[in-house]
């Protein structure tokens, strides 16, 4: 499978990244700065600015889905650059037809039927633009006709720790364990999201994973 990767360097994008090439896949990640990323066996290195739609679409053509690990954190406007960055995504994305692969937000799960994780008292201030645009880009997908897309969101604690290679699923609520809501590995965040691309389970849908 042929696999475009924007964001390939980042904390969710690198796992992606060796967890695709780890299952034989040809990757081409799209960076801002290729020379950060050397090029590697089965990983080829594509400079593209993710804002901008037509060099987008350039990359995109020939693979069999992109997938985006685009983030806004660098920006002080991080709801306002990471909204452009997806209207330009899912724009390349649609005028190629390549199937798209978002990393979503937990902001937007719900917790309870009727509310989401991001309106409630204690959601942190500081991940609140993060969560807003995130939710934004989920609505702006779900109304956007002709994309093949999924958006697969973290629980709201993912951390680097080891590859078990299973994971429970759940679509639009907070998966929860014993005490309180459950976490998941980077690791095994990479691998729902390779496997996703293989499978293509959840074309048009929002779902989560977790330990």
């Amino acid at each position: 499978m042929r696999i475009a990767l924007i964001g390939a360097t980042g904390f969710i994008g690198s796992a992606i990244r060796q967890e695709a090439l780890s299952r034989g896949h040809h990757v081409t990640a799209i960076v801002s700065n290729p020379a950060r990323l050397p090029a590697a066996q089965g990983l080829e290195v594509q400079g593209a600015d993710a804002l901008d739609s037509q060099q987008l679409r350039a990359v995109l053509r020939g693979h069999d889905v992109v997938i985006s690990a685009f983030s806004g954190h660098a920006n002080s406007d991080v709801y306002g650059y990471y909204l452009k960055g997806m209207h330009s995504i899912i724009d390349a994305a649609r005028a190629t037809g390549v199937r798209l692969l978002v990393v979503g937000g937990a902001g937007s799960l719900e917790v309870e039927p009727g509310v989401q994780l991001l309106d409630t008292p204690s959601f942190p201030e500081q991940w609140k633009a993060t969560a807003e645009g995130a939710r934004a880009a989920l609505k702006l997908l779900r109304e956007t006709p002709d994309v093949d897309w999924t958006v697969l969101s973290p629980p709201p604690m993912i951390h680097p720790g080891t590859r078990t290679g299973q994971y429970r699923t759940a679509n639009d609520a907070v998966i929860m364990g014993d005490s309180g809501p459950s976490d998941i590995s980077l690791e095994d965040y990479a691998v729902a999201m390779v496997d996703e691309a293989e499978s293509a389970k959840h074309r048009g849908l929002r779902f989560t994973v977790a330990n």
